[in-house]
């Protein structure tokens, strides 16, 4: 019975990153697609491609999900655990397709943790707020400021640097390198997203007493992880990067390369120096309105963005509450 459940757990948790993929597929692409730098299928053929790289890289967000947001080893039973565990990835994919539905850029990686943090708490089991202190609410509130100000500074360098250059010349060389910027961010979405849903796997793995005696995340593990979001970018998401791509600023190619440069640079040090699992969502949304501030403050539709900051804002408690209701269902049902 609890192998049984456990393989249900891994592949809701798949499944998870598979409406990840699609979900944050927007995050690679939406500025290159939008600026015309690259068809939509070349560039999600190219952002699943880097997100499957990406996914390789590393394993220290992994870690961080897997055993730093709540004890498993908690649970009063083995059944407990893994009713925990999915309960979590059930609301935490409601979540994904609440706000895909919408078209909002919501935060996969906060709809998990928040998903996590509700079946804790619902659970009695202990909940590391020190830990979400320090490793997800600090980075969710620094990263997009982060992403706004470099991407700010940097547009206004690189428009002084180019003021007296052909315009036609510089927007087809930024058309260019955005193949580039948006390579490096999808590799960046890979080593943080991927990782999240390995880390989720091996709790699953420890929950029904068949996890990695050293800690270790197994290499089926991550390759089941890395594929499943791939696969999810390559289906893509259009309603998402629509929002991203024009409703928040017209992009041009200059822009477009700033953002997901500044972007992918936020996501490799948080996720290899920090060991963060921050919003990749978060953090190109709020590079696109700094590199549109660049032109004016007008140019970026403010309404717009606040709906997103809503819909950051909400990810957490709305994700922990699905989850919560979940596991009590769950509990009801199977425990």
């Amino acid at each position: 019975m609890e192998i049984a459940l456990v393989v249900v757990v891994v592949a809701f948790s798949l499944a998870f990153d598979y409406t990840n993929g699609f979900h944050d597929a927007a995050n690679a692409i939406a500025t290159s697609v939008s600026t015309r730098a690259l068809t939509p299928r070349a560039a999600l053929l190219m952002a699943a491609s880097f997100n499957l790289l990406g996914a390789m890289l590393g394993t220290e967000v992994a870690k961080t999900i897997g055993s730093g947001i709540i004890d498993i080893d908690d649970a009063s039973s083995t059944h407990q655990g893994l009713i925990m565990v999915l309960s979590a990835v059930i609301g935490a994919t409601v979540w994904n397709l609440i706000t895909w539905w919408f078209g909002m850029p919501s935060s996969s990686s906060h709809a998990l943790i928040g998903a996590l943090t509700g079946v804790g708490v619902a659970s009695g089991v202990t909940v590391h707020w020190d830990v979400i202190l320090d490793k997800v609410v600090i980075p969710m509130v620094v990263s997009p400021l982060v992403g706004f100000s470099l991407a700010f500074v940097i547009m206004v360098g690189v428009l002084w640097l180019f003021r007296n250059a052909n315009p036609h010349k510089v927007t087809r060389r930024f058309r260019i390198a955005q193949t580039a910027s948006a390579a490096a961010m999808a590799l960046g979405h890979g080593l943080q997203d991927a990782q999240k849903t390995m880390g989720v796997i091996v709790l699953a793995l420890v929950a029904g007493g068949v996890g990695p005696a050293d800690g270790e995340i197994p290499l089926w593990v991550k390759l089941s992880a890395a594929l499943a979001i791939s696969l999810g970018t390559y289906a893509g998401g259009w309603r998402i990067m629509r929002t991203l791509g024009r409703k928040v600023i017209e992009l041009d190619p200059a822009r477009g390369f700033v953002a997901e440069s500044v972007a992918a640079t936020v996501l490799y040090v948080t996720a290899l120096g920090f060991q963060a699992p921050i919003s990749t969502t978060q953090t190109i949304t709020s590079a696109i309105m700094g590199v549109g501030a660049s032109k004016r403050l007008s140019a970026v539709r403010w309404g717009v963005a606040g709906n997103i900051a809503i819909a950051w804002v909400l990810t957490i408690p709305a994700a922990a509450s699905v989850a919560a209701i979940m596991y009590f269902l769950l509990f009801t049902l199977l425990g």
